[in-house]
């Protein structure tokens, strides 16, 4: 019973912790998305200037269907925005657009962060899609050896999003420096502004934990599973 509680806590904990974190994030942006910025910059026009501004002119930026789909590819250089932040004059669109702005200027200035992010992808990619499938069939199997692998690709996948986090708190600094030093905001909007990064940096935190608490939970239960069948 005990092992009961211990188990589908943590999967209850991650879970919570994951969906607190969603709908944080969403009622903060649509708070500050429905506040129109004095300055009247919109998210592309913001995106346009800190690129130029930073010697990124031959960055494309383009718009994306969906709320908040907004990214910065590397490969292609593109910031892609999501439509309401690419047309938008709001404090929320103005703070989304800096921030994809400062993941060019990291990968301009070949931040340490994001490249080892950047040389993880294959082998996330691959743990993604195999991790669990190891461990579902180690355990029909009965094959503890393939479900440590699935294990080891999970753990993989938890290191990835421990680098991701000072990957986005520093586009979110440079974020914040650029909307404060060219004016883009007024210093009350400012402070909406920083609300909204703040609530997204949460998600990859929550990420973070839910990830290391689901770990905890497949470590904990086929440890347990083994040391029965010992016995």
């Amino acid at each position: 019973m005990n092992d009961y509680y211990i188990y589908y806590g943590l999967t209850t904990l991650a879970f919570l912790l994951t969906f607190g974190a969603q709908i944080y994030v969403q009622n903060t942006y649509a708070k500050y998305g429905n506040i129109r910025a004095m300055s009247g910059w919109n998210g592309a026009s913001v995106a346009r200037d800190i690129l130029d501004r930073n010697g990124l002119g031959s960055v494309d930026i383009l718009k994306t269907a969906g709320i908040l789909t907004d990214r910065y590819d590397p490969r292609n250089m593109q910031v892609v925005l999501s439509q309401n932040n690419f047309e938008n004059a709001s404090v929320a669109s103005v703070a989304v657009a800096a921030h994809e702005c400062g993941h060019a200027i990291q990968h301009k200035e070949s931040y340490a962060f994001l490249n080892i992010r950047s040389a993880m992808l294959p082998l996330v990619n691959i743990s993604s899609y195999g991790g669990y499938l190891a461990i579902m069939m180690g355990a029909l199997l009965g094959m503890m050896n393939l479900i440590w692998i699935g294990i080891a690709m999970e753990i993989v996948i938890l290191l990835f999003q421990v680098i991701t986090l000072p990957v986005e708190f520093d586009a979110s600094r440079r974020a914040l420096v650029l909307i404060r030093q060219n004016a883009y905001l007024t210093e009350e909007e400012y402070d909406g502004a920083k609300k909204v990064l703040t609530a997204a940096a949460l998600t990859y935190v929550a990420a973070v934990a839910s990830t290391l608490l689901q770990i905890m939970r497949l470590i904990l239960s086929f440890t347990d599973r083994s040391g029965r069948r010992r016995r």
